[in-house]
């Protein structure tokens, strides 16, 4: 028992001292930013490339329009910073990626569906939220997502990390079944759950 408080010390102290270098290295960023160093997107994109890359990937399905959406962000932060000074540069940064996938995935859904994960995920949301044609607006409502917000922090953290990697991030089953070490189907049964608790919750408000 002792040993296994303090594996869970240990872990509790590594956890708290990367978020402190995290911040660190985003404050530095961030000043970079500010002194309108173009180092600040090199850094940028070494430490968030990955990541970004991979969320955009899983929206529009391409390399390609992953590697646009990065570089549109870049831009985008290198604009607005400053006068902005986001409290979490890398939620910032992942956030404004996102929104430039989602608006590409839009323009080219008004053609045909692209080959990212976005539509599964997309199609899964939509039995909660709205019609599936109308979805991409309706998850963008305020309302709704203060309601999703308040939800998501009263699931475990196991089950939150799942919803959000898949509805956020548009992971793939077979991804997420590898990163959390479930079988494709309990990835399947668990967000299908959570979004059954989902929809009572946003029936209790009013939102459906």
């Amino acid at each position: 028992m002792c040993n296994l408080f303090r594996k869970k010390r240990l872990l509790w102290v590594k956890a708290k001292t990367r978020k402190a270098v995290d911040a660190t290295n985003d404050e530095r960023i961030l000043t970079m930013f500010e002194e309108r160093n173009e180092q600040a997107l090199r850094e940028t994109s070494g430490r968030y490339g990955a990541l970004c890359r991979s969320v955009a990937r899983n929206i529009l399905g391409t390399e390609e329009d992953a590697e646009e959406c990065l570089n549109d962000a870049l831009l985008g932060a290198w604009n607005a910073i400053p006068p902005a000074h986001p409290n979490n540069f890398g939620a910032y940064f992942l956030t404004l990626v996102r929104n430039f996938a989602l608006k590409k995935y839009a323009a080219a859904h008004a053609e045909k569906r692209g080959g990212g994960q976005m539509p599964a995920a997309l199609s899964e949301i939509s039995e909660i939220i709205a019609s599936p044609e109308n979805v991409e607006h309706e998850i963008d409502r305020r309302a709704v997502l203060d309601a999703v917000t308040r939800f998501l922090g009263t699931l475990p953290e196991h089950q939150r990390s799942l919803f959000v990697r898949r509805y956020y991030h548009a992971s793939s089953v077979p991804e997420l079944a590898e990163l959390f070490d479930m079988s494709e189907n309990n990835v399947k049964v668990t967000l299908s759950r959570i979004r059954k608790r989902l929809c009572n919750q946003l029936r209790k408000e009013g939102l459906l």
